[in-house]
């Protein structure tokens, strides 16, 4: 029965804040429908400027195809290759193309031919993936029908239409209950001590392990609503359904849900303030969430940086919801992500009740 009105007392709470409800259903709503929008990775917009000192009926329909294509910006073409460069040192081109001359020729006669391609590396990636793709156009149009050339075909897997929104939905539903459940856990406590309030809880029969669990329930039940809430709009507004079962994206959730609201009441607990609460939770959160593959390869990490994810509880769920959400794996797709998570978010659900410190 006490456990009853505990669990009450947080939602009253949570009720009286003015700015928290509209919170809870306003944010994972803004990031479902604006965030696959903006981060979008598909390197786009490339400015290149190409000089053509041929300048036969091949390299014009080349460069003509260049300036169709939907990643490039085409800036022209210019006489010479210095002044090309120039335009890349004022930050007007990321890319240069130079066609030597007697290209043309030099192919009729089936001697090798060369094509310059000069990539501002100030941005690496805008730079490389600007290389591969005038390589792929050069490779189509002139290694066409040559003798002894190898024909390289691919197939894409799961994501055939290379669709970038399926794969940062499910990044986002881990962001969104990362902040949800990681910040308001937070401020919850640390809360209390600032008010006074929590001296009348220490002076209760209530147990520790009751104090603390009735302060992880709402949000778990607010996990509940925001995974629901991301997943409508992702079917609603995208198209994208999950291949897989709608359970397995749930369990995932609750129990990332579980670990994050841990870990804020832990840090809450050793607090003093509301201001060290935040920032605090805001260093983990930063760490955790650039390390655990969401946005970039984790193999591509150094050895040392990698070992690291084994701790990493995103990890964990980005690995298994991308299975889960875009490949449509089945539980024991998942099975070792699954004991890892729950492991971790087991143990932080522990220190969160000895982390309590109530006067007896």
């Amino acid at each position: 029965m006490i456990f009853k009105y505990l669990i009450q007392k947080e939602f009253i709470q949570i009720k009286r804040n003015a700015f928290l409800p509209k919170l809870i259903i306003v944010f994972p709503i803004m990031i479902m429908c604006v965030m696959p929008w903006v981060m979008n990775m598909e390197v786009k917009n490339i400015n290149v400027v190409v000089v053509d000192n041929d300048r036969t009926t091949d390299t014009q329909q080349f460069v003509h195809r260049i300036e169709s294509s939907k990643y490039f910006h085409f800036q022209g073409q210019k006489p010479d290759y210095a002044s090309a460069l120039k335009e890349v040192e004022t930050g007007k081109a990321d890319v240069v193309i130079e066609i030597p001359h007697g290209f043309t020729s030099a192919r009729t006669n089936g001697k090798r031919s060369k094509v310059m391609i000069a990539a501002n590396a100030t941005n690496g990636t805008k730079g490389s993936m600007g290389m591969t793709y005038i390589s792929r156009i050069y490779a189509d149009q002139f290694m066409k029908g040559l003798k002894n050339s190898e024909i390289v075909s691919s197939l894409f897997l799961f994501n055939k239409g290379l669709n970038y929104k399926v794969f940062m939905i499910p990044a986002l539903m881990a962001i969104v209950i990362m902040l949800m459940c990681g910040f308001l856990p937070t401020l919850n406590i640390v809360g209390e001590k600032e008010t006074g309030t929590i001296e009348q809880i220490n002076v209760t029969p209530v147990s520790k392990m009751s104090f603390i669990i009735a302060k992880l329930v709402p949000y778990w039940i607010i996990a509940l609503f925001i995974i629901t809430v991301c997943i409508i709009i992702s079917w609603a507004v995208y198209g994208i359904s999950c291949k897989g079962d709608y359970a397995l994206v749930y369990l995932l959730s609750m129990l990332l849900a579980l670990f994050f609201s841990s870990f804020g009441l832990i840090i809450s607990n050793y607090s003093d303030t509301l201001q060290q609460a935040v920032m605090v939770m805001w260093f983990f959160v930063v760490i955790l969430m650039l390390m655990s593959g969401l946005f970039t390869p984790v193999r591509s990490m150094p050895s040392w940086a990698y070992a690291t994810t084994y701790a990493n509880p995103m990890h964990y769920y980005i690995d298994a919801i991308r299975t889960v959400f875009v490949r449509g794996g089945t539980f024991n797709s998942i099975a070792y992500q699954v004991l890892g998570l729950g492991g971790i978010a087991s143990l932080m659900a522990c220190w969160a009740v000895i982390s309590y410190k109530k006067n007896d």
